[in-house]
């Protein structure tokens, strides 16, 4: 197929660019600095700087949606919100536009979202028919997912990646955590009873390929069968490490540190990933201690 990919280089974006030319896909990568995609990625990949000269998606088989500043990097001051929105929400809406007006329109649109859509649902089992708590994650959320639904025809089918904490070893929160863990200065955020919605990169690429080769629409959790809490998390990680993870965050601290974005590590969704498993998907790394192993070996 030929596949049009935005966010390329970032953390999801790299590794599945190259798998799909490790199986013999064309692949465009859309970006706004195009000197450093082509350090970034292999030089198979073809590079269009941004949308705005594009009339159509005439021969593009399908669009994989990646693009977003990302969430978690700086404290949410309003002027912050509006481009983790903007970031997500324009390119979106110009990728529909192009769909729109193809003869021939790709197949599918795998567009990104995450489980920030539910918002911050405690001890709730979240599958993708549970009603969301409302605050800034699922406003961003949810209107990112409306925009991209405007694609979907009889001819273009869309799926949306309610995406978790996605695990490797050189980006994603791991990136941030693994230095103090291997200090030993890891440890629980909070009361570390919130749930940890997680999933290994392998299994975030290899979803996302089932998503393209399987005729499915609609939204996804793309998360491991078996969420944690924010403690237990901690304990595996160090124990994978052979370091200790007692070294606790208080919340009050983080919530000065953070501010509202404080959310992300005082809340959480004990989210499953109902339909994905549903259309016959199988996880490679459904037990945490597993698959941190593998990501820190």
């Amino acid at each position: 197929m030929n596949i049009v990919v935005t966010g390329g280089t970032g953390l999801v974006g790299r590794a599945l660019v190259a798998r799909l030319l490790e199986t013999g896909h064309q692949v465009t990568v859309v970006t706004r600095d195009v000197n450093r995609a082509r350090q970034a990625l292999d030089a198979r990949v073809t590079l269009w700087k941004g949308l705005d000269d594009r009339s159509d998606l005439n021969g593009v088989d399908a669009v994989v949606n990646l693009a977003g500043e990302p969430i978690a990097d700086k404290r949410w001051t309003d002027a912050q919100k509006q481009r983790l929105c903007d970031s997500r929400w324009h390119i979106t809406q110009r990728l529909v536009e192009l769909i729109k007006a193809s003869e021939r329109p790709p197949s599918v649109l795998v567009s990104g979202s995450a489980v920030g859509y539910y918002g911050d649902l405690g001890e709730v089992v979240v599958t993708e028919d549970e009603p969301p708590h409302n605050e800034f994650t699922h406003k961003l959320c949810a209107r990112w997912e409306q925009i991209a639904a405007g694609a979907s025809t009889p001819q273009t089918r869309v799926c949306l990646l309610r995406t978790g904490a996605v695990l490797a070893p050189n980006g994603g929160m791991l990136g941030k955590l693994l230095p103090l863990f291997r200090l030993g200065l890891g440890g629980p955020v909070g009361s570390g009873r919130q749930y940890l919605a997680w999933i290994h990169l392998d299994d975030m690429v290899n979803g996302i390929l089932w998503l393209l080769n399987n005729d499915l629409r609609g939204p996804f959790n793309m998360v491991s069968p078996y969420p944690v809490r924010n403690e237990q998390f901690a304990h595996t990680l160090g124990h994978a490490l052979h370091r200790p993870a007692f070294m606790r965050a208080p919340a009050a601290a983080v919530r000065l540190l953070m501010g509202e974005s404080s959310v992300l590590v005082l809340g959480g969704q004990r989210a499953l990933p109902k339909r994905l498993e549903a259309s016959g998907f199988g996880f490679r790394w459904f037990e945490l201690d597993e698959a941190l192993r593998d990501i820190v070996r």
